[in-house]
């Protein structure tokens, strides 16, 4: 476990209606011989003590990987509905309060190996800001990002204000004033996979042996 998991909480968004695999749950399809979530949980439990999963359908099915924390929003609401959730269990659960919260969507299976160094580390600079996001070949992957765990009420309340208005995660990073980070060594590692064409050429070029 890399060094800072012990106060790091992953979060994995996992709310989307996933209408271009015709409506199934992405993050339960098999990719690789293992439903694609479990493939996200490896990456993070290296980077995490604490996993959970958020999610508006299916909990049975996410639960054989990790608790699951049940979006409150109607519908698909999208990432900021699945953040708002994950800021209240935080809140709902203060005597186990991590430090950090990290988040990832749950259709990206190869989430970087330091992406919660990397990100804490921007966070820990001279002037710090709250919360860290990731940026690859110049585009924001606001999903991928690092929040530091003051007053909890706080994030859920600005995250839900941001969902009522407008419901995008870039646009309230930028009100926050969230950092962002370069990743350009792997731009493989923050690649979605939205179609079962996707599935498949992932499987080809990643299949285990």
């Amino acid at each position: 476990m890399h060094a800072g998991a012990e106060h790091t909480l992953g979060v994995v968004l996992a709310g989307g209606a996933g209408l271009r695999v015709g409506g199934r749950d992405k993050g339960l399809l098999p990719l690789c011989g293992q439903p694609m979530v479990e493939r996200v949980l490896d990456r993070l439990r290296r980077q995490c003590s604490r996993l959970v999963i958020i999610a508006n359908r299916n909990p049975e099915g996410y639960a054989c990987h990790a608790p699951v924390v049940r979006d409150d929003g109607d519908g698909h609401a999208g990432p900021l509905a699945g953040l708002v959730a994950a800021f209240g269990f935080v809140g709902a659960n203060s005597h186990a309060l991590p430090r950090w919260l990290l988040s990832v969507p749950v259709d990206c299976p190869d989430p970087p190996d330091d992406l919660a160094a990397c990100l804490r580390a921007a966070l820990d600079g001279p002037a710090q800001a709250e919360c860290a996001y990731a940026r690859s070949s110049d585009k924001a992957q606001p999903l991928f990002a690092l929040y530091r765990i003051g007053n909890v009420r706080e994030w859920r309340a600005s995250a839900q204000a941001a969902l009522e208005v407008h419901g995008s995660a870039k646009r309230w990073h930028a009100e926050i004033g969230a950092r962002a980070v370069d990743f350009d060594t792997d731009p493989a590692a923050f690649h979605n996979l939205n179609t079962p064409e996707d599935f498949e050429e992932y499987e080809r070029t990643h299949a285990r042996t």
